[in-house]
């Protein structure tokens, strides 16, 4: 049994003692609570894809003991980069200084996995990491890189081009995305909360694991009404370029960490199933399910598709000049073309 406060900064925001969940500081308290009473699901949450064989070896490398995901989560004191959420025990006089993490020691480990990177992990006198509340399926680190922290993800060329595409593409019609470079091997991506200077809520924590498109907009607008604009261009761009793997932990809100006020979509990320991630798709049909479940959202809300950006052959041409990579250009151009066309307007 955990006992432990439950923190925003240096907030305290609930205790969980006794499987009870206290709230001492609504205003704060992480989105997920509000939902769910229950910090161990809370905490379970945060922790690192115990599949992912790198979580398998930075654990035995930090010789934890009790490896499941809430010991994991509690060796940290629960800390993320994305948000300044933490616990401590009860009584304990740490401060949010003490957990916030200073440097990416582990980061090699993480994304490599080689034994030199494990040896050289195992002999660190370090034993906190960002590591072990990086979530997600693919091998990946933070790296501090002059003050600033960047999410490295293993990626082969095609997936490399994917995110970069579409990163573009974004950028290029006006929508919130994420800042995404080319790395070796990997794709990188700048933390979009500047170090928690803002908090991202992951719309799992207000959402579950519900991602129907009527539902999201519906407590989009109970929350935060200003995210539906931008949330509407981000299904919109995934039709566009058929990624398939939106789900309630690859987008959410960005959340003031000192009113706990909810201010904006977060930027738009993860991307790396799209396009020609996975091969080549066959063109486009009226009955593909991205395109028809965003044409059928926009059906019942016509209000919405004045949020529908515009895009032509000359932007997407444009875009993969620039990246100066080795695509079938063509493919990739009747590919995105064929599928906007078929978005309703």
């Amino acid at each position: 049994m955990h006992d432990y406060m439950i923190m925003s900064g240096d907030i305290a925001v609930a205790r969980w003692e006794n499987n009870e969940l206290t709230i001492l500081n609504d205003t704060l308290l992480p989105l997920f609570l509000h939902r769910v009473h229950n910090a161990d699901m809370w905490l379970e949450t945060r922790a690192i894809d115990s599949h992912r064989a790198n979580s398998r070896l930075l654990k035995k490398a930090l010789r934890l003991k009790e490896k499941d995901d809430i010991s994991t989560v509690i060796h940290v004191n629960g800390a993320t980069i994305t948000d300044n959420y933490w616990i401590k025990p009860i009584d304990s006089t740490l401060t949010y200084n003490d957990v916030k993490f200073d440097n990416d020691y582990f980061s090699r480990l993480a994304l490599k996995g080689t034994y030199d990177s494990f040896n050289h992990a195992a002999n660190s006198k370090h034993t906190k990491t960002p590591e072990l509340t990086n979530i997600g399926s693919f091998e990946k680190c933070w790296r501090l890189i002059d003050g600033k922290w960047w999410m490295y993800k293993i990626a082969n060329h095609n997936e490399q081009f994917s995110e970069l595409f579409t990163y573009e593409l974004g950028k290029s019609i006006g929508m919130n995305m994420a800042i995404y470079k080319r790395g070796n091997g990997c794709i990188k991506s700048l933390d979009f909360t500047n170090g928690a200077s803002v908090n991202f809520e992951p719309a799992f924590a207000f959402m579950g694991d519900n991602e129907d498109y009527e539902d999201v907009v519906k407590k989009l607008q109970e929350l935060c009404p200003l995210a539906i604009p931008d949330y509407i261009r981000m299904i919109f761009l995934d039709a566009v370029v058929a990624n398939p793997d939106r789900h309630t932990s690859n987008f959410g809100l960005m959340r003031d960490i000192k009113t706990g006020k909810l201010l904006s979509l977060a930027p738009i990320f993860d991307h790396n199933m799209a396009l020609i991630s996975r091969g080549y798709p066959s063109r486009p049909s009226k009955e593909d399910l991205l395109i028809t479940l965003f044409n059928d959202l926009t059906d019942k809300h016509s209000e919405y598709k004045k949020y529908i950006p515009e895009i032509n052959e000359i932007l997407v041409r444009n875009i993969i000049d620039k990246l100066n990579m080795r695509v079938r250009t063509q493919e990739v151009v009747h590919l995105v073309i064929g599928r906007y066309q078929l978005i309703k307007r």
